[in-house]
């Protein structure tokens, strides 16, 4: 269901009005602590020192075989306070898609379980990286298989990784991520050998 909202001259606000709040959002936003909080693990350097090293981190340590544990701590210390994952799909078979959000704690406590019951191995193969600033967006092209030595993947998509690098390390902000499916499937540029770069 959408919800339309609609403005009128005397509730819309002045551009001096939202251009005074957007000051002071990003005052705000500046100042807002991005570190590990007592309850966050600390990171390994090695895993958080470049955008290379903190999405090769999250798909290793997500991955393994059935029965074998996952370092929830490790995966708790590459995102920053406030993270969310979020897949998107169609919820009981629809036809309209939703996004559901999880917080790191509900994917480590929940969604471990069945990954470690069941065997789970997800590689990336292909990315493709924007950067501005301290902040970059990649588009990560997965696969997933129950076991490594698998030949075929169970499922393949887009992970849409947000990160942010507070002048000592980087965080993921966000991961968001489809599917494959018939109706979407994966664009050429987002496979190796497509050359989105």
């Amino acid at each position: 269901m959408t919800t339309r909202f609609h403005q009128t001259a005397a509730t819309r606000p002045s551009l001096r009005t939202l251009a005074a709040f957007l000051t002071l959002f990003g005052a705000a936003a500046a100042t807002a602590p991005t570190r590990a909080t007592a309850q966050q693990p600390a990171a390994d350097p090695a895993d958080v020192a470049s955008i290379d090293a903190i999405i090769a981190a999250v798909y290793d340590v997500i991955s393994g075989d059935a029965g074998v544990a996952r370092d929830w701590d490790r995966f708790r210390s590459l995102f920053v306070s406030g993270a969310t994952l979020s897949p998107v799909g169609r919820p009981g078979g629809g036809s309209t898609y939703a996004r559901r959000v999880i917080t790191v704690d509900e994917y480590a406590d929940g969604v471990g379980e069945s990954l470690e019951a069941n065997g789970f191995h997800e590689v990336e193969i292909h990315r493709v990286t924007e950067e501005y600033g301290v902040i970059a967006h990649a588009f990560s092209t997965y696969e997933s298989r129950r076991n490594a030595s698998d030949r075929e993947p169970f499922a393949r998509g887009i992970n849409s990784i947000q990160l942010m690098n507070d002048g000592s390390r980087w965080w993921v902000v966000s991961i968001f991520w489809l599917g494959e499916g018939p109706d979407h499937p994966i664009p050429a540029q987002y496979l190796p050998g497509g050359g989105g770069g």
